[in-house]
């Protein structure tokens, strides 16, 4: 299923702050994404009701097995083409911001080609 843009930022930001500090609430993507509460709320609580995460009865946010999925897998394209781009000569921080943004276009043939290539002749190295 695919699913739009802004949601899978939500969902890997989720994954990147439970990474980072093992636990996640609102507060913490409003300040990771710079947006509003309300903003982050209702981002929130559709994704709840389309069933790619889980809010507890303290605020405490969770992915569940098909957020999990989504947010690992834009997370791999991230790191894996930020780590191309830098490798390419690109400043860590364009590196990243460019592979935001090609994170969720890229065609999973493109990806994986890139990322079979990466992993053998620049990761190995």
């Amino acid at each position: 299923m695919k699913i739009q843009e802004a949601a899978e930022n939500y969902l890997e930001e989720v994954l990147m702050v439970s990474q980072r500090q093992g636990h996640v609430r609102q507060t913490d993507i409003c300040t990771a994404m710079n947006y509003s509460r309300p903003t982050v709320s209702v981002a929130l609580r559709e994704l709840a009701a389309a069933g790619y995460l889980d809010i507890d009865g303290a605020g405490y946010i969770t992915l569940t097995d098909s957020g999990q999925k989504i947010a690992g897998r834009i997370y791999e394209r991230h790191c894996v083409l930020a780590n191309v781009l830098m490798a390419l000569g690109t400043d860590r921080d364009t590196a990243y911001k460019d592979a935001c943004k090609i994170e969720h276009d890229i065609s999973d043939a493109s990806f994986n080609n890139i990322k079979e290539h990466y992993d053998k002749y620049v990761k190995s190295n």
